[in-house]
């Protein structure tokens, strides 16, 4: 097994990159040799790829989600390839996001590379495009704040989780009625 551990650090606050980070059918933008992915459900992502003249499909699975924390996953067919992203706030405006891919490397032309560490200059590249990416935007394209465990997803964040430590809560009136509520609890909640 090959292992790739690569960080950066983002301007953009925590959520906006975990956000970002969840809308994985925009991992094209900013991932060499990912053509597509395509969100099957909560948790499961399909996957089509190009590397080094090597064209696969595969299906991968999230196996752990903690908003503005962690996106763990692992792949369901081959290639075999596991990994976590983290997520630490440095500062309000500031964001290091961390990498630890591991996979298992099929052909010769992959083994080499992983020897001679191109796969980790790949990873490094790709979060150089995810900066770029993320920091040229406004805003993040989507978001999905739900947690994932054990590769199935559970509640929604409560609302003390979205907020910044540093944040200063805003009151707004609250109809204790349920069903004379204008909106939901938490906001609108954007799907994937």
């Amino acid at each position: 097994m090959a292992t790739v551990q690569e960080s950066i650090n983002v301007s953009v606050p925590l959520s906006q990159a975990y956000n970002q980070w969840t809308q994985f059918e925009d991992f094209p933008h900013f991932m060499s040799g990912v053509d597509s992915v395509r969100q099957l459900d909560d948790t499961t992502v399909h996957f089509q790829t190009s590397i080094a003249g090597v064209k696969r499909e595969y299906d991968a699975r999230i196996t752990v989600q903690q908003p503005d924390q962690r996106v763990t996953w692992e792949s369901l067919d081959e290639p075999r390839n596991a990994g976590t992203v983290w997520f630490e706030a440095l500062n309000p405006t500031e964001t290091k996001v961390s990498v630890e891919l591991v996979w298992e490397p099929d052909s010769a032309v992959e083994k080499v590379g992983a020897a001679v560490g191109l796969d980790s200059r790949q990873v490094a590249s790709d979060l150089k495009r995810f900066k770029k990416f993320i920091e040229e935007r406004e805003v993040e394209t989507g978001a999905w704040r739900e947690r994932v465990s054990g590769g199935a997803a559970t509640t929604a964040v409560p609302l003390e989780e979205e907020v910044g430590y540093d944040a200063v809560p805003t009151e707004r009136p609250v109809n204790t009625d349920p069903d004379m509520a204008t909106e939901p609890p938490f906001g609108k909640h954007v799907q994937r």
